[in-house]
């Protein structure tokens, strides 16, 4: 069947009677943009006002007549023809010599005109509901080999692949392992094509695993909004000040394809989340918000001085919150990347800055939350009307854009590596303490999320005291990204004696990659998960690199703040945690591995740690680290291997999970209402049997087949 993509467009009433024939119509397949792609011109950029993009049919594109009157729509039909044909063109991967592959079918389609077929002529053909199959029937695409690429340059997305030429000799080479892996990942997939055109006036939260693209949708959707509305104030703001620079980069490369110039970056803000005084580079949401409403701005120094250094952030946000009586609409739309990451107090700043339409877009994966705090509900989280209802609701609504998204598929670390952080992040194999039944540390606090992020239930329940196996779905972990090396290859854990015996071992290893392997400097990082001892614990591997002729930096201190990596590609990257997030190499080592054992407290702070480490690869990662803690590392990655990397343990009860943390996975207001509705219909249905008032004979013998197979399941999928 057509997926649908609700773009914006000024012809809802055509739009609305072309979706609902594709949603009626189940036997054509593809994918059915509104509004999009946007072209780049000459004259700015053009929408198109709807295209099929199909493996059957190829390109179907549908100028839209709005009403009866089609004086002029002609010439419109040729505009869009003409200005799609030349981008398709530009494009050499859909070229053969002069011949374009991909077979473009126009059609105007009219559905308030009943007498659109006799519209029609030679050049043009006119469709309303009642001809559109027919005409469609007609349409065949036969060779569609080139159709990911076709997808690509659709998504705008065929730009990301335009970077520096990888150079390799040998077929069997990790570079050029890393060169098909890059190749492979084409394009978006349906959850995340959603992500990005589909925009709602309030606000829309993407929830998804690390590597599952949520920074690429992010900058996307900025870039898609900018071309969309040249005039908006638009601000991109995120964490970790290394994304600054990639968030630059792919939105300038977004906003050029699609409408052929650089962003208007008066208009289109990339901000740290924080700022300060001077402007340009050092502009921030916080310290603009101050700066607007004429507030005393804190530094670090100083909101740590007053709130605390856990709270220095939050309470700085929530003192200028309270100190604004009516804060300006200073944004017509802001995005936030990693989310989980600031207080909610920052998040509800961010809300505040926004004109009436609160256009707030949130992006989040909760295990990569590095302060152990859980990210609140909306409802929660952006307060109450004068009332009492929240001021903010998520519902999915059928034909409607998305308001939740969900990206379950990973597009960055193989099946085993993701299995294996989300085994240590969760204390799955953990040994558990004294008193204890099990090594947990952490557990989702809505068992429907495994599945959400890909698993599926492979033997026991999701029940409370259940024994249970999680497997992950191949759909949700492509193979490609594990069957290009040997399994061993991919994850490996070393124990050594000391810190020296660990530099000098990273140090050859990385000689290796470098000199053997024919990886660039910039395809290898070097993580340290203490963010504290990262300056010392890497010193004496690099000054061994820099005996060795190898260029490396030490991430935000002798580089730049705004990226993790060397601009030029010629040097290592060494970082502390922080700065790690959001990026990714293909060769990831990370050091001192034990201070993530943990056994206190913050326990759950130090396994996040290593889990947003771990899943920075996107091929490789050395997990290194000596003593005990070390130890207990490797012990938990063999339990890892000998369950085949699947997530075995009992699932805690309500008790055991008071003593857990809790990763939030808040349902939606419309995921609460319908569990309410079906749960308490449900219960009619039992109660009427009961009674006697209804026998199962009267539910028809299709319906009691249906209910009978849905509960020969119950003991593998139920109790989620």
């Amino acid at each position: 069947m057509v997926e649908i993509v609700h773009g914006p467009t000024k012809k809802p009433s055509s739009a609305d009677r072309l979706k609902q024939f594709f949603t009626q119509h189940a036997q054509y397949e593809g994918v059915l943009y509104v509004g999009h792609p946007i072209i780049g011109t000459v004259d700015g950029p053009y929408p198109i006002d709807a295209l099929l993009v199909s493996r059957s049919k190829g390109v179907v594109l549908f100028t839209l007549v709005e009403g009866r009157e089609t004086a002029g729509v002609q010439e419109m039909h040729d505009d869009s023809f003409n200005k799609l044909g030349a981008k398709l063109r530009a494009n050499k991967s859909l070229m053969r010599g002069r011949s374009l592959q991909v077979p473009v079918h126009p059609v105007i389609f009219a559905p308030m005109r009943q007498d659109a077929a006799s519209l029609s002529t030679e050049e043009y053909t006119f469709c309303n509901e009642e001809t559109l199959s027919a005409w469609l029937d007609g349409c065949a695409w036969e060779d569609n080999s080139c159709f990911d690429a076709l997808l690509a340059v659709i998504q705008t997305i065929s730009s990301i692949r335009k970077g520096r030429k990888r150079v390799v000799q040998r077929s069997d080479s990790r570079g050029a392992k890393l060169k098909q892996l890059e190749d492979s990942i084409a394009n978006l997939d349906s959850r995340q094509n959603r992500a990005v055109i589909e925009t709602v006036e309030g606000v829309q939260r993407i929830r998804g695993l690390a590597g599952s693209g949520k920074t690429i949708v992010l900058a996307l959707k900025a870039a898609y909004l900018h071309v969309q509305h040249p005039d908006w104030k638009i601000a991109v703001t995120f964490q970790s000040r290394a994304l600054k620079g990639q968030f630059r980069r792919l939105i300038g490369l977004f906003t050029m394809e699609q409408s052929g110039e650089e962003p208007n970056w008066d208009n289109l803000h990339v901000l740290h989340a924080w700022g300060a005084a001077g402007g340009g580079e050092r502009a921030g949401v916080y310290y603009g918000f101050c700066q607007a409403h004429g507030l005393t701005w804190h530094d670090y120094g100083s909101a740590k001085e007053m709130f605390g250094q856990d709270r220095a952030f939050e309470g700085a946000c929530q003192k200028a919150l309270d100190e604004c009586a009516q804060p300006l609409g200073l944004y017509d739309a802001m995005l936030v990347d990693e989310a989980q990451d600031f207080p909610a107090a920052f998040l509800r700043l961010c809300y505040e800055m926004l004109k009436p339409e609160k256009r707030l877009v949130y992006a989040y994966d909760e295990l990569q939350n590095l302060d152990a705090r859980s990210l609140p509900s909306p409802g929660e989280l952006f307060g109450k009307t004068p009332h009492g209802s929240p001021r903010v609701f998520l519902a999915n609504q059928a034909g409607q854009p998305c308001q939740d998204v969900i990206l379950e598929k990973c597009y960055r670390n193989s099946r085993p590596v993701l299995v294996t952080a989300h085994a240590l992040g969760f204390g799955v194999y953990r040994t558990p303490g004294p008193g204890s039944s099990s090594g947990l540390v952490q557990m989702f606090d809505n068992k429907t999320l495994w599945r959400e992020v890909g698993y599926f239930v492979a033997d026991g329940a999701l029940d409370d005291g259940c024994d249970v196996t999680l497997e992950r779905r191949a759909e949700s972990s492509p193979r490609f990204l594990e069957e290009h090396s040997p399994l061993e290859d991919l994850l490996q854990f070393y124990c050594f004696s000391s810190a020296e015996e660990q530099a000098a071992w990273v140090t050859k290893a990385i000689q290796e990659n470098l000199q053997t392997d024919e990886l660039r400097p910039d395809d290898i990082v070097v993580i340290n998960p203490n963010p504290l001892t990262t300056r010392s614990a890497v010193g004496p591997i690099r000054t061994m690199l820099l005996e060795a002729g190898i260029d490396s930096h030490l991430a935000g201190v002798d580089s730049s703040r705004d990226s993790l990596f060397d601009p030029n590609g010629e040097s290592v990257a060494f970082t502390g945690i922080h700065r790690a997030k959001g990026n990714e190499a293909g060769m990831v080592y990370i050091l001192n591995a034990q201070e993530c054992y943990g056994s206190f407290g913050n326990v759950t702070t130090l396994r996040n740690r290593l889990f947003t480490a771990i899943t920075r690869s996107k091929a490789w990662v050395r997990v290194l680290g000596f003593g005990t803690g070390m130890q207990r590392l490797q012990q938990e990655f063999q339990q890892v291997k000998e369950h085949a990397f699947t997530l075995r343990f009992r699932y805690p009860n309500e008790e055991e999970r008071r003593f857990l943390r809790i990763v939030n996975r808040d349902r939606t207001e419309d995921e609460r209402r319908r569990a309410h509705e079906n749960s308490d219909a449900v219960a009619r249905l039992l109660g009427e049997m009961e009674a006697g008032r209804l026998l199962p004979e009267d539910l028809g013998v299709e319906q009691v087949n249906r209910l009978k197979k849905i509960l020969d399941r119950v003991p593998l999928d139920a109790h989620s």
